[in-house]
């Protein structure tokens, strides 16, 4: 054995040389690093290995001065041999600390979706943040969501808001759903799919909010006031004309979308409606076996006639 580790020794200093003018004409091939560099050559093949060599030469002087051939042979390719080995392992540790860094990030943001619904509850609010719906969303919340999307990049916040209080409208109605059916059941099917197709109509809307918003996103109506009222006597006819159908089309738009908000306003009224009436339906089954009022009459005749009951001396 130290034949054969005496032997690496020599076979492993003599291998330094060319594996260095190698690192120096191109690093690549002669570091296992993902950024190699000439610094790192340097390092590599003058310091570290020489230095592990001498360290090997030394430890083998038990032995005598006998190394082996196969030592020898071994020690010449032990670079070429660790070098893919090497790349590998870095490769994979690297990936490796990508995917617990992808892993991490995701945690992180599902904690904080976490965090901001909890904030949005104790507020008394329900938000939704188009980019990252809420965890098991159907097909309602993601059409809500893109909705919201919509009108937010039309720089309608104040449309926008009404897809929150849709979905805040519509978690509530379900979860009454939830508390008086089962799931399965047909009941449960027909109001759930009843209220799917009345928030799908408000999403209808929504999106036609959005587009009619993208058309005269351009204008500004404020500066067109102001331009009629500052200018209006040195403007030409045509000047004037122009503006006044920008404006007559600013507001035209803008009445359509107040419609179309208020048919929102009578789905929202009707949600809060179907979520009322089903909280009152009772499909428990009772616990007591006779009505309150016979319990209350038959507990104020057992009181009155308690005394009979008492122990006499």
């Amino acid at each position: 054995m130290l034949e054969f580790l005496q032997g690496f020794s020599y076979g492993l200093f003599l291998s330094c040389l060319p594996w260095f003018v190698v690192g120096l004409v191109s690093p690549r091939r002669a570091l296992g690093t993902l950024q190699p560099s000439r610094l790192q050559v340097v390092i590599r093949y003058w310091f570290a290995v020489p230095f592990l060599a001498g360290l090997l030469w030394l430890t083998s002087l038990w032995g005598g001065f006998a190394p082996s051939l196969g030592g020898w042979l071994a020690g010449l390719v032990a670079i070429a041999v660790e070098l893919p080995v090497e790349r590998r392992l870095r490769h994979w540790w690297a990936k490796r600390k990508q995917w617990r860094m992808a892993a991490q990030r995701e945690r992180d943001a599902i904690l904080r979706q976490a965090e901001q619904a909890r904030k949005a509850q104790n507020a008394g609010e329900d938000s939704l943040d188009p980019d990252h719906p809420p965890a098991n969303a159907d097909d309602v919340i993601l059409a809500l969501c893109d909705a919201k999307k919509r009108l937010l990049a039309v720089r309608q916040p104040a449309l926008a808001r009404q897809a929150d209080r849709l979905y805040a409208r519509y978690r509530k109605v379900i979860e009454v759903l939830l508390e008086r059916f089962e799931v399965g059941e047909l009941a449960f099917e027909r109001a759930r799919s009843l209220i799917a197709e009345v928030c799908f109509a408000a999403v209808d809307n929504l999106t036609v909010m959005a587009s009619q918003a993208s058309g005269v996103a351009g204008v500004d109506a404020e500066h067109v006031r102001q331009r009629l009222a500052r200018e209006g006597e040195r403007l030409t006819h045509a000047e004037r004309l122009a503006l006044e159908s920008r404006l007559r089309l600013v507001e035209e738009t803008r009445r359509h979308l107040d419609e179309l908000s208020g048919r929102n306003e009578t789905a929202l009224t009707a949600l809060d409606n179907a979520a009322v009436a089903m909280a009152r339906v009772d499909t428990r089954r009772p616990q007591a076996s006779v009505s309150a009022d016979q319990a209350l009459a038959d507990l104020q005749r057992f009181v009155a006639g308690a005394q009979r009951y008492g122990r006499r001396y």
